[in-house]
């Protein structure tokens, strides 16, 4: 089916209906930081179930239950998913830049340190999410999405372009980012401004951020991917909850 020939209303009505598992708590997350989290917090207890919730930051850090080391950064705001129109505000928190931190619990579950380009993270379109309140999946890269990062860097620049290569199957657009913990660059605002139509059909689109390095200097390489009915959307497909690349533990 062509996405083009729908209205934006049926595009999202028709994604959910497609994306949403028979019996899923589709408000699972938003229910343990809401509910949990940040009330423990605010009575000075631990965060339970949460490793972490930055009130000043408005995000929570909550470890997933699939993968060895993965951790999940939810705002402690409402916030439905990419497609959410606050994402593109100009006073937008950089949920980006706050998921970059979630990496040390991700060396603190893993019990050792990962090289800036083994980490990513990443967040999926509405087409293909199980929760319907924001969470960036913060974990270890795909080995062999690594190596193709690694083998196209030099022809990866400041503008999005489709990658030549394939990356577990997709060919994603790419550019890159001269920032050495994303606080200056927002990824949500710069595929709505940069890539065409995009802003039009935020829901369709998957991001990810992967840590790298310019000339010795930290940067990232940003990723996005148009969802089909039939596949994309789904960015957490690079990363590997296994984490191999962080190697056997000493």
């Amino acid at each position: 089916m062509d996405f083009s020939v729908l209205g934006r209303g049926a595009i999202c009505a028709l994604l959910v209906v497609i994306a949403s598992p028979a019996h899923a708590d589709r408000m699972a997350l938003w229910t343990i930081v809401h509910d949990q989290c940040v009330p423990h917090l605010s009575a000075g207890e631990a965060p339970k179930p949460c490793d972490e919730v930055d009130l000043s930051a408005g995000v929570a850090y909550l470890k997933d239950l699939n993968g060895v080391a993965q951790m999940l950064a939810i705002p402690t705001n409402r916030v439905t998913g990419i497609e959410d129109p606050a994402l593109l505000a100009p006073d937008a928190p950089n949920y980006f830049a706050t998921a970059w931190n979630a990496r040390r619990d991700v060396e603190a579950h893993l019990g050792r340190p990962l090289a800036r380009e083994a980490v990513a993270i990443t967040i999926n379109s509405m087409f293909s999410r199980s929760q319907d309140q924001l969470h960036l999946h913060v974990d270890c890269l795909d080995k062999s999405v690594a190596a193709a990062l690694a083998e196209d860097q030099a022809s990866i620049d400041a503008k999005w372009r489709v990658m030549t290569t394939a990356l577990n199957g997709r060919r994603y657009w790419a550019r890159r980012a001269d920032s050495a913990g994303l606080a200056d660059i927002s990824p949500f605002k710069s595929i709505a401004d940069e890539i065409p139509g995009a802003r039009e059909e935020m829901g369709l689109w998957s991001l990810a951020a992967v840590g790298a390095s310019f000339a010795g200097k930290p940067g990232f390489i940003l990723l996005a991917d148009h969802a089909e009915l039939t596949a994309g959307g789904h960015a957490e497909d690079i990363q590997d909850h296994a984490c191999a690349i962080a190697g056997p533990k000493s």
